[in-house]
């Protein structure tokens, strides 16, 4: 640890130092996620792809074994049904194909036959068309939220920080869908929820380090690229404590709803830990040096010139 006399701002870790590692470990995470994505895809649910998804209360305790075995005499015998709820009584059943309604008549009337008639079901079924909608309506969303974003931080602050916090978050999007991928969890329209909260938790954190960034810029006199990165450097642990904490009190909820809420938000509030998680790093690992680099390419101006301007 030392101590930067210029800014009063203890420095514990030199960042901009160690951006080259960043950037190469952010990179093969891409790589990876990429790879992943052209060889196995996402894995979708039912809101993507055509089929029928039923929720079953069931009224009595049941284990996945079975109600796997049940659907397995109806004919279903590849599924793998989900049980939650309170007290194991409900059971969530997702099919690759559209069922008609004499289909779901028969499931209902097996599992009244085996647990009694108070089984009740909520049937959601997507056809192709609509499937597709969807599809095509989230890449919209996504592509309209980043680019507003974009705008919003060029008109606030200036291009090369827009080009650094757009990078940045496109990055966080990308590791959910990545990680999504390669471990095989399902995306549904809740997992496209947290993706685009992740986009705008993400540039929170950007605004306020390029905030500080911009007035350190404006209150010093960096002449080089050195004297750059000793200034963002500093900058970023003069935002380190707001950025940890407010990261952190959300991270908690996410955590929370992930370990004690029901089987349908779990997904969920996974693609919200790795989004804040990844938010996080980002702002500090690759928005701020990726705006560095950008800065560094623009000539400084002489110190002759500025005075005869003032």
């Amino acid at each position: 640890m030392h101590y930067n006399d210029k800014f009063h701002t203890n420095i514990r870790f030199d960042f901009i130092k160690h951006q080259k590692k960043f950037f190469g470990a952010s990179l093969a995470l891409v790589v990876l996620g990429i790879v992943s994505l052209l060889v196995f895809g996402l894995n979708y649910g039912v809101d993507f792809k055509a089929g029928t998804n039923m929720d079953i209360e069931i009224g009595k305790a049941v284990t996945q074994e079975q109600a796997k075995e049940l659907l397995g005499t109806l004919g279903y015998k590849d599924l793998a049904p989900t049980v939650g709820g309170a007290s194991n009584q409900r059971l969530s059943v997702r099919f690759d194909e559209v069922l008609e309604q004499p289909k779901v008549t028969e499931i209902l009337n097996a599992l009244k036959k085996q647990y009694g008639d108070q089984v009740s079901a909520e049937v959601n079924v997507v056809s192709p068309d609509m499937a597709r909608e969807l599809g095509v309506k989230t890449i919209y969303a996504v592509i309209i939220a980043s680019v507003a974003i974009m705008i919003y931080v060029a008109i606030r602050f200036e291009w090369r920080f827009a080009l650094a916090a757009n990078i940045a978050i496109l990055y966080d999007a990308f590791v959910v869908v990545a990680l999504f991928s390669i471990f095989r969890l399902e995306v549904d329209l809740p997992f496209i929820a947290a993706v685009l909260t992740t986009i705008g938790y993400s540039i929170n954190d950007k605004i306020v380090i390029f905030d500080r960034i911009r007035e350190n810029l404006r209150f010093s006199k960096t002449k080089n690229k050195e004297q750059l990165a000793e200034m963002v450097n500093a900058s970023l642990w003069q935002t380190m404590a707001r950025n940890v904490y407010t990261v952190l009190t959300v991270l908690i909820v996410a955590i929370s709803l992930y370990l004690f809420g029901s089987e349908s938000i779990k997904l969920f509030a996974l693609a919200k830990i790795i989004g804040l998680t990844s938010g996080a790093y980002s702002s500090v690992c690759i928005a701020s040096p990726l705006w560095l680099m950008l800065r560094g390419k623009q000539k400084p101006k002489q110190t002759a010139k500025t005075s005869a301007a003032s």
